[in-house]
């Protein structure tokens, strides 16, 4: 897939004050509504096993041989089966030395179909709020890879739940025009509407803009979802989802409960996490 807004890619030469400039932008283009052709509950992914995605064909960054779609029906919830179901991909990263190493693992339901990375040099350091500038790059590196256009992407890290309203889910489905949603283990801003603590699987709660985030007081920009939990006096901390591009906030949490599986974070980046780990080991050997 190719950027269709090349206009908005992050810069990291940029200044901090034009960074933040080109995120007010980014915000401005972005679409917090629904605009994608599918129903969140057609994504379902389920728990994907090893063997799954250790079989899959691969389309390397460095070179590979094509990937085709696996179609077989596996079984998950709902009508539609595997081949009937949207494409989703998932986008983490793994970082080496001053590199990073960016996955992408597309999903049809519970079926990966393919992967694929791009290792990048590192230009700027992590600085709050500009996450972007830092992992951009190499996500648009690894996405120019995948050789057919997702339905939607997934992200490890926030979309609407931004001082700016431009994290990095956001910026990179303005530029590439593609339904997104961000998934963070942690919130940047805003207010829950209701305490996070001790929540059961499935509860949610809206996350409000406050006086750090760039919008309205009190507008929905994301919520907290609590994917998972234990049965004993543990605690499982809930996820901060929020809408990246051509979603909306209150589909987005519908969109990450139905690419769930047996683990807290949704299936398409836990596989993406686990493939950039994967990848930088090869590399570290």
């Amino acid at each position: 897939m190719e950027p269709v807004r090349p206009e908005f890619a992050p810069d990291p030469d940029l200044s901090r004050d034009e960074m933040e400039a080109l995120q007010h932008d980014v915000a401005d283009a972005a679409e917090f509504t629904d605009s994608f052709d599918f129903a969140p509950t057609d994504v379902t992914a389920n728990h994907v096993p090893p063997e799954t995605v250790t079989g899959v064909n691969e389309t390397l960054s460095t070179g590979g041989p094509d990937a085709g779609d696996d179609d077989t029906e596996s079984g998950g919830i709902g009508a539609a089966s595997d081949s009937e179901r949207p494409l989703i991909a998932g986008v983490d990263q793994a970082f080496l030395d001053d590199h990073a190493v960016s996955a992408v693992v597309l999903l049809r339901g519970s079926t990966v179909v393919d992967r694929v990375y791009a290792v990048t040099e590192l230009s700027t350091p992590y600085i709050p709020g500009l996450l972007s500038f830092r992992e951009g790059g190499p996500i648009i590196d690894a996405l120019s890879a995948v050789e057919r256009d997702p339905d939607l992407l997934v992200f490890d890290g926030s979309g609407r739940i931004h001082y700016r309203q431009a994290g990095l889910a956001t910026h990179m489905g303005v530029v590439f025009d593609t339904p997104s949603v961000g998934v963070a283990k942690n919130l940047l801003c805003g207010t829950p509407a209701e305490s996070v603590t001790d929540r059961p699987a499935g509860w949610r709660t809206p996350i409000h803009a406050d006086a750090d985030v760039n919008a309205d007081p009190g507008t929905v920009i994301g919520h907290a979802y609590q994917s998972r939990q234990y049965d004993t006096n543990r605690t499982i901390n809930p996820l901060y989802v929020s809408p990246g591009h051509r979603v909306s906030a209150e589909t987005t949490v519908e969109l990450v409960a139905a690419v769930g599986g047996k683990y807290k974070l949704p299936e398409p980046t836990r596989l993406a996490d686990a493939y950039a780990d994967e990848v930088k080991r090869d590399l570290s050997e």
